[in-house]
């Protein structure tokens, strides 16, 4: 078990839907320092969107209130940053405002020798001048196909990190196999599950919310960021052929929902907390994992199959990699009639027994098991390299890669 050590870790934004980078992190901090260094950004905000601007405007007002503690041994800290992640002028000024915010923030909280984490593809610059003695890569997603991001410019940030990392863990077993071209300590790191948040879905004492009290059963739901990988056409399609069902959308919509507000069965919930999510697990006959399927989303790995699977649901999901080693619990579609005949007989073979069977098999699955076995690979690595300079283990192409990569930046 990794314990005692200082960790200081770029991430995405605390405040937003949690996710590994969220569950990861609480579990270390139960037994070491961590200093969580919200967005340093991937992309340029657009500053006609109200949303940016407000967005812009809460990072400045948390820079100037200081690290916050969120639980003991947990602090979080917005960065002042010129959001222009791919401008140089831009890239320098922040590299000497995190460097000055780095060293401010360890005299802050007494922090001397650290480990660098990063759940964020774009860190390599920093790596050797922030006073750090390990970095650690963790990679969630194929960074470079995010439609909203400078994909080119992104996969060689994310190429020279992976070289540079003393270790890089990664989600899903495509990310690992294209990352462990680029450093021999690529370990996968799969994602586990906050089960007994979610098992209480099972309880009688949880209850429906009232916003699908009175929805016509059978209800199907999903609850996630609805982004451009999510098959708006297909959930409209369940919609049109199944009028007497219910879907229920749960989640930050960041893109154009509104064809699917004609169909009357559908319900657009909006974002909910995270505490809430068991009472609408408790209210779902069946949990939908309507992916498109494309370069980047044969790299995914959703959390919520085993947070629906926590909660005793039966799963539906497009033909996903990571979601065939479930099929016991979750059936794998190819085209739109599968999915649909697949969320049927779902329906039709659930029983009480099944629902506490899929919930049980997931027990072994915890963040809490997952962050365990990553803290010894962590342990592992440092021992193995501990005879090496820093400089020396920190260089670039560490390792040389056998031919071009296969994960080129593609439109989506």
């Amino acid at each position: 078990m990794l314990e005692g050590q200082n960790i200081i870790c770029f991430a995405k934004d605390w405040s937003q839907d949690p996710t590994s980078n969220n569950h990861v992190m609480r579990i270390l901090a139960r037994r070491n320092k961590v200093v969580w260094v919200n967005s340093i950004g991937m992309r340029k905000p657009n500053f006609t969107s109200g949303r940016d601007l407000g967005k812009m405007a809460r990072a400045v007002k948390r820079f100037i209130k200081g690290p916050e503690q969120v639980q003991d041994n947990l602090w979080v800290f917005t960065p002042l940053v010129v959001p222009l992640p791919h401008s140089r002028w831009a890239a320098a000024i922040n590299h000497r405002i995190l460097i000055m915010t780095i060293a401010f923030l360890r005299r802050r909280l007494g922090i001397d020798r650290f480990q660098l984490w990063t759940f964020l593809p774009n860190v390599a610059p920093y790596i050797g001048r922030l006073g750090e003695s390990f970095v650690v890569y963790y990679c969630t997603d194929d960074f470079s196909q995010f439609s909203f991001v400078d994909g080119a410019r992104l996969f060689a940030e994310e190429q020279e990190l992976c070289q540079r990392a003393d270790v890089v863990f990664t989600t899903a077993r495509a990310l690992q196999e294209k990352r462990r071209l680029l450093n021999v300590e690529t370990h996968l790191a799969l994602h586990g599950v906050d089960h007994q948040h979610f098992a209480a879905a099972l309880e009688s004492q949880t209850v429906v919310p009232a916003d699908l009290a009175d929805a016509s059963q059978p209800v199907l739901g999903f609850f996630g960021w609805i982004q451009d990988w999510i098959d708006l056409d297909l959930i409209a399609y369940i919609a049109e052929r199944r009028p007497n069902w219910t879907i229920a959308l749960i989640g930050k919509a960041s893109v154009d929902i509104s064809p699917l507000e004609r169909h009357p069965n559908v319900r657009i919930l909006g974002q909910k907390p995270y505490a809430e999510l068991p009472r609408y697990c408790r209210a779902f006959s069946v949990g939908l994992l309507p992916f498109i399927v494309n370069e980047l989303t044969r790299s995914v790995n959703p959390i919520k199959l085993r947070e629906y699977l926590s909660a005793g649901l039966p799963a539906v999901s497009t033909d996903l990699p990571e979601t065939r080693p479930y099929r016991a619990f979750c059936s794998v579609a190819r085209t739109r009639d599968e999915f649909l005949a697949a969320c049927e007989d779902a329906i039709s073979t659930d029983s009480p027994a099944l629902r506490r069977g899929r919930s049980q098999a997931m027990a072994g699955e915890t963040w809490e098991a997952r962050v365990n076995d990553i803290g010894r690979i962590v342990l592992e690595v440092a021992s193995r390299q501990a005879g090496q300079s820093f400089a020396a283990r920190h260089s670039p192409l560490k390792v040389e890669p056998k031919g071009q990569p296969d994960f080129i930046a593609r439109p989506l």
